[in-house]
């Protein structure tokens, strides 16, 4: 009987395809990479045709051995690497490792981990496509260059450990830029107003708001301006002039992309790109399903396309028929527009619409859970009918002012009876509003005249869903980067996030304000997704890998040149506190640490005393009446606890607040959700106002409490097991 070796990346993989095959076939992990350009060294020959250096990964000579071996009693060998370029550059170099002619058919891929997809998958063997490859490994020497040519600069003008990305630097860029469009922005006053009208006397109010004055748009820039139009409307007749109702559709988003997921994931979830695609790669690599054994529940994972294949689409037509009816269904299967996308995978779905959530619910954790019934539904919703909305648009005439009201009643569900997409605000267009059948030359009853302050505001600061959306816009990076991104910069310091926003630090601003001036195509958006274009065009064997390197190289290195002769030493702000140094006297100073801010003196190395940057919360410790101070975890993550521990063990995730209980006057404590929103409770689980909110059950436990909460904890287990 022929043997034959499958290699893939991962033992979560291999386990779920072994499943699959018969007993000819044997499945091993690769566990990632084993080849690739040197950590101590440049590793391209930028004077030879840019060939790089490659060599076996450091610690993968015992994986190298054994699939060699195994390779050499196999009368065949198949490399089921993940289908999109890095995974054919992953085959490319197991060809390599293993002596396989890299034109024989031994490449296998497949989109799902089901049965029919593997099985289907190795029938149809083929060459490695060198177009992939080609465009892959162009992108790594892009950012070989940028990374082991600008980030020495760095070091030795700004500051040791720091790096310059590609792709990563206009990221910074763009956080820094919205930074100063906030720093920047000059708040305006403007007032609205908006009237409570009611058909008659007792009947239901409803509100207008004033839209034209003189037939204009209404300026009212201050208090003076609203009181005047108050005043004159108070004396005005409101009359009904124009009735109109029309039917309005909202189509359903299209299925899931690698950036749609990650965005969406954050808002409902309150997921980080990383941890997205984490939990989707373990539902794509396959989970052990009660009744059916090890599957991958979801297509792969790192798509820019919204494409489904027609046979999935027609089963989850007769999915929607047989579960919701058959108005439920649209007359054709919708198709999605796919800007930017390289199309060579579907969307992210589920594999099988009969694995449901509730289904697999006793198989998946809690995160892979909430991630895979996000996924779902929506991927069912996407395959749905429309939502119908009835809309009813009245507009009022107080003499020369023009007030409108707009009503809205959900008719028809549609898609809405399985999906909502996460938003960062609401939209009042999908909010239910009632309002009075009314006809035209119908007087009304004015209840009130409300005029309204408000200030503009400026752009807010990136979310982790927004400035994914954003780079997906700009056509900068790929679907597999904006997770690596985002942890890139965060590691390095140029940003840091507050309240689950970005925010720069100096070290971002210097960094960048220096890229800017020196290396400007670096940071520049525009040029970064010109590069992303031609490394498509190698992929699609239209264009040079050669020529696209002289091209970025060229005015590169003349750049870097002209900035090591120009740039002389950077040197940072420095933040002085107000507190002396115990040891020399000298007022001591804000330093940037792996773990957040911390307090050093100026006179290092001749003093090297440091201590924590103490933030009081300005509320005593319940346990021994110390004060509570602000902390952070080794991660990062911000908790609350006794200013004299280890003394006390008093700790918290929920921040404490000034105010008192009205109930049993302990302090009361904002506690956060992980989407973000949050509920203001007592401190005192046991206090009776607390009844319905979160409590101490909801607290994080094991791995993820506080170290001190974490050892209270177990000494209290130990000392329940000793009685």
């Amino acid at each position: 009987m022929k043997k034959v070796l499958v290699v893939v990346e991962s033992p979560a993989k291999a386990k779920t395809i072994e499943k699959f095959l018969g007993k000819k076939y044997t499945v091993r992990a690769s566990m990632g990479h084993l080849r690739d350009l040197p950590k101590s060294q440049f590793g391209v020959d930028v004077d030879n045709d840019f060939v790089p250096k490659y060599i076996n990964i450091r610690g993968k000579g015992d994986i190298i051995k054994q699939l060699r071996d195994e390779a050499k009693k196999a009368d065949a060998v198949y490399l089921a690497t993940d289908p999109d370029r890095e995974g054919e550059a992953i085959a490319w170099h197991l060809a390599h490792i293993l002596n396989i002619p890299v034109e024989e058919s031994q490449r296998v891929v497949f989109h799902e981990i089901t049965k029919t997809a593997i099985q289907n998958a190795v029938l149809k063997p083929r060459a490695i496509n060198l177009s992939q490859v080609d465009a892959q490994q162009t992108r790594r020497i892009l950012d070989r260059i940028v990374g082991y040519k600008l980030s020495p600069l760095l070091w030795r003008k700004v500051r040791k450990g720091l790096s310059a990305g590609r792709v990563q630097s206009v990221a910074v860029r763009m956080i820094c830029d919205r930074e100063r469009e906030i720093q920047d922005f000059v708040t305006q006053e403007y007032w609205t107003v908006t009237a409570k009208l009611r058909e008659k006397l007792k009947s239901p109010l409803f509100d207008a708001e004033l839209i034209a004055v003189d037939g204009q748009k209404p300026e009212i820039p201050d208090e003076a301006h609203a009181n005047t139009i108050k005043d004159e409307l108070e004396k005005a007749t409101f009359i009904v002039r124009e009735v109109k109702r029309r039917e309005r559709r909202r189509n359903p988003n299209a299925p899931f992309t690698t950036s749609s997921l990650q965005q969406d994931a954050a808002r409902k979830l309150g997921f980080t790109a990383r941890k997205t695609m984490m939990v989707a790669q373990q539902l794509y690599e396959g989970l052990d399903i009660s009744g059916i054994g090890s599957v991958g529940l979801i297509t792969y994972m790192r798509t820019d396309s919204t494409r489904i294949a027609p046979s999935a689409q027609e089963d989850t037509r007769s999915y929607i028929t047989s579960r919701f009816g058959n108005d439920f269904l649209p007359e054709k299967p919708p198709v999605y527009s796919n800007k930017n996308a390289q199309d060579a995978h579907e969307a992210v779905r589920p594999t099988s619409l009969e694995l449901s959530p509730e289904r697999v619910a006793a198989n998946l954790n809690k995160d892979q859970l909430r991630l895979y019934r996000l996924i779902w539904e929506r991927f069912l919703a996407s395959q749905m009918a429309p939502a119908i909305y009835d809309t009813l648009t009245i507009d009022i005439q107080a003499g020369r002012f023009k007030f409108r009201a707009v009503g809205s009643r959900l008719k028809f569900p549609g898609f809405l009876a399985v999906y909502t997409e996460g938003k960062e605000e609401e939209d009042d267009n999908d909010k239910e509003v009632s309002l009075p059948e009314l006809t035209a030359g119908q007087e009304l009853k004015v209840y009130k005249v409300n005029p309204v302050q408000h200030f503009t505001e400026p752009p807010p600061r990136y979310s982790e869903a927004t400035l994914v959306k954003t780079l997906e816009e700009k056509g900068i990076g790929r679907p597999s980067t904006y997770a690596p991104i985002i942890e890139t910069i965060l590691a390095r310091g140029y940003v840091e996030k507050t309240e689950k926003r970005f925010q720069p630090t100096e070290l971002g601003f210097v960094v960048v304000d220096l890229l800017k001036q020196y290396f400007p195509d670096i940071v520049d958006a525009a040029f970064t997704a010109a590069l992303e274009d031609k490394l498509d065009a190698i992929a699609e064997e239209q264009s040079s890998p050669n020529d696209t390197l002289k091209d970025f190289y060229r005015p590169f290195a003349a750049h870097l040149e002209h900035a090591e002769q120009e740039i002389g030493q950077v040197e940072l702000p420095v933040e002085v506190s107000d507190i002396p140094c115990e040891q020399c006297g000298k007022m001591m100073v804000v330093k940037h640490g792996r773990y957040g801010d911390f307090l050093a003196c100026p006179g290092f190395p001749a003093c090297r005393n440091t201590k924590p940057i103490i933030k009081e919360v300005g509320v005593p410790c319940p346990v021994c009446g110390g004060a509570i101070i602000e902390r952070r975890t080794k991660r990062g993550k911000t908790f609350y606890g006794c200013s004299t521990y280890p003394a006390c063990h008093f700790v918290t995730w929920d921040m404490p607040l000034t105010t008192s209980c009205p109930t049993c006057g302990a302090f009361m404590v904002r506690h956060r959700f992980p989407r973000g929103n949050s509920v203001v409770r007592c401190s005192n689980d046991s206090c009776p106002s607390n009844q319905g909110k979160v409590t101490a059950k909801d607290k994080p436990e094991g791995d993820e409490m506080p170290a001190a909460a974490k050892k209270r904890k177990q000494q209290a287990t130990r000392r329940k097991k000793s009685v």
